[in-house]
């Protein structure tokens, strides 16, 4: 597999030599990829650091750049191809519809008050009508705030609070595999206890599925919405606000990242230079409530003038595990991004892999991976499946875009084994012991990027500057603190071992929960896992393996949890070492997660330590914490902790 051939090439060497050196010349030439309202008077202002400006006095539309222009030549193109396998339905809207419905919406926007600067909220599924509503919000010069549909009423409240929206759009509800979620509900509970009150509320009905009641003098149906007369674009600064993005866990201390409009410029490069698409069909598997989302499902692929999909639905139990493979052949897709617990997904469910031979998957070309650490057993198994190269990469919400990868459009084929590739052009990337000095080739340390961070980058956080300041910036002077851990190769590849929270101190020496986590993903009976460190009276810190066992198949004899756990133990010693003191395993029927994937290993190892835990809005099933909670105990662990807190 490519994943085998990590070389850098001469081209990308000296794109990357050219963003450090030259950073005006470099990005001043990314820029005009995008048409410019006005030209920018500088390049660069790194007169305020961390607060650095990018294309001062350039004035653009992001809209107009992501649907206007193409329409022209690529009217008739599709735009959006919506898949939801919930309702039953696909749909395939082009650029020529997109702008239609986009300028349309934006004048009614523009009728109830909303101007440059506004904020609109947005509380949709991923339907195409949310796309619709990001862009038309820009399209006048407007700050959007999508909010994940996830989130409840409380959640929802407190960023309507503090992002103080003029309009808030939302759907009549979303669709879960064995669940309707009455959106409208929730958006009327939070602005009952809201101190803040918008002017209009727009509800797309989704009549397929469940209509709901209107609210007289506040709220408007969207088809009504739509008969509004067509807007052009209003141009905005660079380095104004193109939208906020909210963290999650953030009730009652809101973190929104505040993300410029110049980043237009970076998402529609990067289509090209590290996914390596110029045309084509681009699917990132993930919702719009999450960076992944704003970056790759809406403005990264519009702003390349390709086909975005977007797919309602899980890997698997919708109905099937076959949905992966059929969205590839009916929507002739090119290029996938998905998260690791996706395959985890798959492989249990299907591990050898039947339902993917009923589909053709011949368009499909790469496939690239991020959001949280990818065991080799799980890359292996959907390279196999697949039959194309699993390409990792790393980024985080903060950068927007890829921090590291294998820089597709500059000719590279793929990346170090295990490693998350190379520093993306502009990313200065070091490696830091705690007391600010570098690290030598190989060793673990902080992951930090040196300043000034390329255009994209978040500007601040919304209304709190210091804030920004010292949650990125105070750590290590001249640099953005990461917060994840890992090493850098003297060939510069870079592995991204965990995040700073995940590396574990076993009778003096460091070790990684990837690395161990890594070792239990190769047992054939665990389907999932996540290791933590608990406490321990002699050794400090010891892993934690909670695993999930994957059911027999076929003819396959079935084997006990207890014969799994002396297994793990044994593995994990020959693999790692003594070292790890790796004794304390057990299996759990399910792993707590989000619903982007990511597992919940800061709050099982507060709760070991019997802390009072705070589970994110975002979390997919809480119950699973009861299952959790026995099976600590079984250790000694969790006795007195009280039960988790929504």
């Amino acid at each position: 597999m490519a994943e085998d051939d990590g070389a850098v090439t001469e081209e990308y060497q000296k794109a990357y030599r050219s963003s450090l050196e030259n950073p005006e010349k470099f990005w001043g030439e990314v820029a005009q990829e995008i048409e410019w309202t006005r030209p920018w008077d500088r390049v660069l202002d790194n007169s305020n650091p961390p607060f650095t400006k990018w294309f001062v006095g350039g004035e653009l539309s992001v809209c107009y750049n992501a649907v206007d222009r193409h329409v022209p030549t690529k009217g008739d193109q599709i735009a959006l191809a919506y898949d939801s396998p919930l309702t039953d339905t696909v749909k395939r809207i082009t650029y020529a519809e997109l702008q239609d419905q986009v300028s349309r919406l934006a004048g009614r926007l523009s009728s109830l008050g909303v101007e440059r600067g506004s904020r609109v909220l947005i509380y949709m599924p991923l339907i195409p009508e949310a796309v619709v509503a990001m862009l038309a919000t820009n399209r006048i010069g407007a700050i959007h705030s999508v909010v994940f549909g996830g989130f409840a009423a409380r959640e929802l409240r407190t960023r309507i609070e503090h992002a103080e929206p003029t309009v808030i759009i939302a759907a009549s509800c979303g669709v879960e595999p064995n669940k309707i979620v009455r959106y409208k509900d929730i958006l009327d509970d939070a602005l009952c206890q809201s101190s803040h009150t918008p002017q209009k509320c727009i509800i797309y009905q989704r009549r397929r599925v469940l209509e709901c009641s209107l609210q007289k003098g506040r709220d408007m149906c969207w088809d009504e919405a739509l008969q509004a007369e067509p807007v052009p674009c209003v141009p905005t600064e660079a380095n104004e606000a193109l939208y906020i993005l909210y963290t999650s866990g953030t009730t009652d201390d809101p973190k929104g990242i505040q993300r410029p409009c110049m980043h237009a410029a970076t998402l529609c490069w990067s289509m090209r230079a590290v996914y390596g698409l110029k045309s084509g069909v681009w699917w990132a598997a993930s919702d719009l409530g999450w960076v992944v989302g704003h970056s790759y499902i809406c403005y990264g692929p519009l702003l390349a003038g390709l086909t975005t999909v977007l797919y309602e639905g899980k890997p698997d139990r919708t109905p099937d595990p076959g949905q992966y493979y059929r969205i590839i052949e009916q929507h002739r897709v090119n290029a996938l991004f998905t998260i690791p617990t996706a395959f985890r997904v798959l492989k249990r469910a299907d591990p050898n892999g039947k339902y993917a031979r009923r589909y053709c998957q011949n368009t499909l070309k790469t496939i690239f991976i991020a959001g949280e650490h990818c065991d080799h057993e799980t890359r292996r198994w959907a390279e196999n499946i697949f039959g194309v190269s699993v390409l990792n990469h790393w980024w985080q919400t903060e950068t927007g875009s890829p921090i590291t990868a294998a820089c597709l459009g500059y000719g590279m084929k793929g990346i170090r084994p295990h490693s998350t590739g190379y520093p993306v052009p502009g990313y200065d990337l070091r490696a830091l012991r705690e007391d600010g000095t570098e690290c030598k080739s190989g060793e673990v340390g902080r992951l930090v990027a040196k300043l000034p961070l390329p255009p994209g980058f978040a500007s601040t956080l919304w209304q709190s500057d210091e804030r920004f300041k010292k949650v990125y910036f105070d750590a290590y002077q001249g640099y953005y603190d990461t917060q994840d851990v890992g090493w850098i190769s003297a060939e510069s590849a870079v592995w991204v071992v965990a995040r700073a929270d995940d590396v574990i101190n076993v009778a003096g020496h460091r070790l990684s929960t990837a690395a161990i986590e890594d070792v239990v993903l190769k047992h054939a009976r665990v389907a999932d896992a996540v290791v933590v460190g608990a406490p321990d009276p002699t050794k400090g810190d010891v892993p934690l393996c909670l695993y999930v066992m994957r059911p027999p198949q076929d003819d396959e004899e079935m084997v006990t949890e207890s014969t799994v756990t002396q297994e793990l133990i044994a593995l994990v010693r020959h693999l790692i070492g003594p070292i790890a003191a790796f004794r304390k395993a057990v299996a759990v029927p399910a792993l707590p997660r989000t619903r982007s994937g990511k597992a919940l290993r800061g709050a099982i190892s507060r709760l070991a330590r019997c802390q009072q835990i705070k589970l994110p809005a975002t979390i997919e099933d809480p119950s699973v914490f009861g299952e959790i909670k026995v099976a600590l105990q079984k250790f000694g662990y969790a006795i007195d902790a009280p039960d988790p807190e929504m």
